[in-house]
């Protein structure tokens, strides 16, 4: 399978785009951009300046990912969901020198609609709620939710809540890892 890309999406020079890539409509790929193999996006997206995006990334709707933030692979990004990448943003002010990175890492999952507040990472496999306001570093495994966001539980490589047993460990529904939970920090015991 080849790239699609509609005809109403602009994808500026400079920018390179993996093997069986979607990129639906209006959507615009800015200057030294890189997303990897099988990665996806919905309408309506915008990818900034030298934005980093792995492969088997999904990008759906409405979402504009800006400058200073890098996606690793199998990442999901919903709906309408919002990204910073500056703390004190002033239309008089320009502040490019103070871009602040904000990394998701493999396997994470934004909820439609969650704020993403810059100069911080989402660990592997956690999940973020719809709606949810996240302002700090998110720990591998977490499932968040509100405003400003709080941890509610621990999901598995699936998106379930993880169960834990009396020993703290737990078994996941995706591909039978097991897990234990030490001082308040999902490990992976085996694969």
């Amino acid at each position: 399978m080849k790239n699609f890309i509609h005809p109403s999406s602009i994808i500026e020079p400079d920018v390179f785009i993996g093997k069986e890539c979607k990129i639906w409509h209006f959507c615009h790929i800015l200057s030294g951009v890189t997303i990897g193999n099988h990665s996806s996006f919905g309408q309506n997206c915008v990818i900034g300046p030298n934005v980093k995006i792995g492969n088997h990334c999904k990008v759906q709707n409405n979402v504009s990912i800006y400058e200073g933030v890098e996606c690793e692979d199998d990442v999901f990004i919903g709906p309408s969901a919002v990204f910073t990448n500056v703390y004190n943003p002033r239309a008089f002010i320009v502040r490019k020198n103070e871009y602040k990175k904000t990394l998701l890492k493999k396997g994470c999952s934004i909820g439609a609609n969650a704020t993403i507040i810059c100069g911080i990472s989402i660990g592997e496999y956690a999940f973020i709620g719809a709606g949810a306001l996240i302002r700090e570093n998110v720990k591998p495994f977490a499932l968040m939710a509100g405003v400003p966001a709080k941890q509610i539980g621990w999901v598995d490589k699936a998106g379930n809540k993880m169960i834990f047993d009396i020993q703290n460990n737990a078994i996941d529904s995706y591909d039978g890892a097991k897990y234990t939970l030490t001082n308040n920090e999902v490990k992976i015991l085996e694969n």
